[in-house]
């Protein structure tokens, strides 16, 4: 799955732009402006829980386009304490989504006075300085930091377990004679095997003893607990919104290729690999480490409900023309909307479908700075 999603030659994810209704799926921050505006109040709320403190790392896990952090940035632009304060750090690994992020966080790169060393990237939306980095552990540490992952861990690569006469045996891909692939039980315990037995202990016997796959995820869970030290030592917050489920996941994994979903073994590297985010090993994987508290998950519903995405919406209508309303009334129904839209009038095969219910939000904090919003 990694090799599918990051190799560096072919990988889906590293040579194109795979967002957006050319692309082969959408995300929330391409669905509406406010997705990213709600993240900037949550961000901003732990900031001042934290104490306004003058310098503080914003890191986002896997930033797409960087729709998100721009419309962030640009909601949060008027409050120049906290924009100032800001250090972005963008993890990620694609250098054609680095790109696009430069361009739609609209920086410059200024050059120093004796114009051979790069002095440094700012955002021009907010002044702020940007860097990007391969992965987290890149990041420096020692400044408070306010972590956003979304959309990030249910692209992370997982493990795949299925029951078998001989126990919980892993689905592996084997090569057929003909060179196509195929997924076959591996014959005896796999490394991955400790996390099965680790994810096992969190859960239920009945939970278990009902299921016939088991996905586990251990770089999530190696993640999680990579994030919550960071923010156990260096105070902060991470928030992660993804779609997933509050226990053990099943069999949930998914290819899409131009908005429909395919095979999984069907010409590998050209269409999107994810699963369903397990957020219940997300929270045991974060107990684990001492200094944070978790919180949630909520539907990104009642998450963006309680930011006040209502009041956020009626502003808008006030001053936009007849197309813009059909536009943002579209946009808030993907966003906390369940199933179809009832006001739909165009094509069928455009209804707008909610993600309200189906993704979910959840923050790790340091534990001296109190329940996160809107988790109270």
């Amino acid at each position: 799955m990694e090799e599918v999603l990051t190799n560096p030659k072919l990988g889906y994810y590293i040579n194109r732009d795979v967002f957006g209704a050319d692309g082969d799926f959408i995300t929330s921050p391409e669905v509406s402006q406010m997705f990213g505006e709600m993240i900037g109040v949550w961000a901003m709320c732990l900031w001042e829980q934290m104490g306004k403190p003058s310098k503080v790392n914003l890191v986002e896990l896997g930033p797409g386009r960087g729709t998100l952090l721009a419309d962030f940035l640009r909601g949060v632009s008027k409050f120049k304490n906290f924009t100032d304060s800001l250090h972005i750090h963008m993890v990620e690994c694609s250098p054609t989504l680095q790109e696009l992020q430069y361009q739609n966080l609209k920086c410059i790169t200024e050059d120093s006075a004796d114009g051979n060393e790069k002095k440094g990237i700012n955002s021009t939306i907010t002044g702020s300085s940007v860097s990007w980095h391969a992965s987290l552990e890149q990041v420096p540490t020692g400044l408070p930091t306010i972590i956003v992952a979304h959309e990030f861990f249910d692209a992370l690569p997982l493990h795949q377990f299925q029951k078998a006469s001989r126990g919980w045996c892993e689905k592996m891909v084997d090569v057929t004679e003909n060179s196509s692939f195929r997924f076959v039980l591996s014959p005896q315990p796999t490394p991955a095997t400790l996390y099965l037995m680790k994810r096992c202990k969190w859960a239920d016997s009945e939970e278990i003893f009902k299921l016939d796959h088991i996905e586990v995820c251990p770089k999530a869970m190696d993640l999680t607990q990579e994030i919550s030290k960071r923010i156990g030592i260096d105070g902060g917050g991470a928030l992660i919104i993804d779609y997933g489920l509050n226990g053990v996941v099943s069999n949930s994994l998914q290819a899409i290729r131009k908005h429909k979903f395919v095979d999984i073994l069907d010409n590998p590297g050209s269409a999107d690999l994810s699963a369903y985010v397990d957020f219940a090993a997300i929270r045991h994987s974060a107990e684990e480490v001492s200094g944070v508290s978790v919180h949630g998950p909520m539907t990104q519903s009642q998450f963006l409900g309680s930011l006040g995405i209502n009041f956020r919406v009626e502003a808008l209508l006030e001053n936009c023309t007849e197309e813009q309303a059909e536009s943002i009334r579209t946009g808030y129904w993907r966003l906390v909307g369940e199933g179809e839209a009832p006001f739909w009038e165009g094509p069928d095969n455009q209804t707008p479908i909610g993600m309200g219910t189906r993704y979910m939000a959840m923050a790790i904090v340091n534990q001296k700075q109190g329940v996160p919003v809107p988790f109270q």
